[in-house]
């Protein structure tokens, strides 16, 4: 879509169509039901905010998405805290962010405790089985309505996805430079600027502004949990891109670093991830709680999410103040076409881990023939019966296995 053609925002009114708490109920419905990583997340909040209710409009989206992007920590908790702020500001942002995170926090505290009660999880390898490939499944649908609804039928915007989708394939990760690069590409071609000099001066004031945010932690009494709260606090502060990203992060602090964990205890933190719902990053929770009880994952959870928070309510003013100027739209369409680009090149890289033989692939395509063909079913009854799926066949591959 041409920046010329992006839709007004006078499509949707300035009074918006929701109450706050209907945007925070959603908000804990999504934390608390939506798996699939940030691929499924951010597309979720498309469909059910964009177009289907109406609540937020297609260029406040594109703007939140854009910014997420750009920002480092977790990709889909700061399009829920932009999207919040559109319309309900400070208070926004906030409630529907702790609405967001809190259900998934709470399962990864509950699953911390029984962890530890046990002595271990041997079942969740059989169900991440199951669930790891249906989650293929949904992020794949969701990425393929994401891209039709963002890259249209726009060739430099085709391309700029393309790139995108090819360096995350290949390097099995995401650059911000690239998001920068299809946005500043974009805008130099749709949108060139009359004054570049005072364009640059205006971009340089609002970067200005960034480093404020990096303040996570408040200072704490005991040296486990200071050194919890600094640790997490730079990953949610300069970890670029979205999902599992953040994991060789933390595998070298947590693991090689500090010795937190053992790497049995790791992979366990990474299993906890991807199977359970809201964002993946949650699983700093996880470690906490196995590291210092309920306080280090209180510490670890906050320490990561208040970065993000900031990097996303500081520089949002700005978003919403230029967000009509032809510049900033070529800029953020660019940078969505990127964007959709790395998550669909996600959905590769996942599904080279997750699809692992045939019972996988099996249920990949069951998931996406149920979701598009069974429009009343929500995705989290095909998640969990995957999840079973994944308990029944699992012993058996694994006994087949030589």
């Amino acid at each position: 879509m041409d920046a010329s053609q992006t839709p007004p925002r006078t499509q949707i009114p300035e009074a918006p169509l929701y109450t706050l708490w209907q945007l925070v109920r959603y908000a804990l419905y999504l934390g608390t039901l939506g798996f699939g990583g940030p691929a499924a997340l951010v597309a979720f909040m498309h469909r059910d905010l964009v177009e289907r209710r109406g609540w937020i409009s297609e260029s406040d989206y594109k703007e939140g998405l854009a910014l997420a992007q750009l920002m480092p920590g977790p990709l889909a908790a700061q399009l829920a805290i932009y999207l919040g702020y559109v319309h309900y500001r400070i208070a926004g942002a906030t409630l529907v962010g702790v609405a967001f995170v809190l259900p998934s926090f709470l399962m990864v505290i509950a699953i911390g405790a029984a962890y530890v009660a046990y002595g271990g999880l041997p079942w969740m390898q059989a169900v991440f089985y199951g669930v790891g490939a249906a989650v293929i499944g949904v992020i794949a649908v969701s990425a393929w309505k994401l891209t039709t609804k963002s890259v249209g039928r726009n060739r430099l915007l085709w391309a700029i996805y393309l790139c995108a989708l090819a360096f995350t394939v290949a390097l099995e990760q995401e650059s911000v430079w690239l998001f920068l690069a299809g946005g500043v590409l974009y805008w130099l071609v749709r949108a060139p600027p009359k004054n570049l000099r005072r364009g640059q001066g205006s971009l340089l004031a609002f970067a200005a502004q960034l480093p404020t945010a990096a303040t996570a932690a408040a200072g704490l009494d005991w040296p486990v949990l200071w050194q919890i709260a600094v640790f997490f606090a730079k990953a949610g502060a300069f970890v670029f891109g979205s999902g599992l990203a953040i994991v060789p992060f933390l595998h070298g602090g947590v693991v090689n670093e500090y010795h937190w964990l053992n790497e049995r205890q790791f992979v366990d933190a990474v299993a906890v991830a991807m199977i359970t719902p809201g964002p993946v990053v949650i699983t700093v929770g996880f470690i906490g709680y196995l590291v210092a009880g309920l306080p280090g994952a209180c510490t670890a959870a906050l320490a990561t999410f208040l970065p993000c928070y900031l990097f996303t309510i500081i520089p949002a003013p700005y978003f919403r103040k230029h967000g009509r100027k032809p510049g900033l739209v070529a800029f953020i369409d660019g940078v969505t076409a990127a964007a959709v680009g790395t998550i669909t090149g996600a959905v590769v890289v996942l599904g080279r881990r997750s699809i692992v033989d045939l019972p996988t692939a099996l249920l990949m395509l069951a998931a996406v023939v149920l979701i598009l063909k069974v429009k009343k079913l929500p995705e989290p009854a095909i998640i969990a019966l995957a999840a079973v799926a994944g308990l029944v066949i699992y012993p058996v591959m694994k006994g087949a296995l030589p």
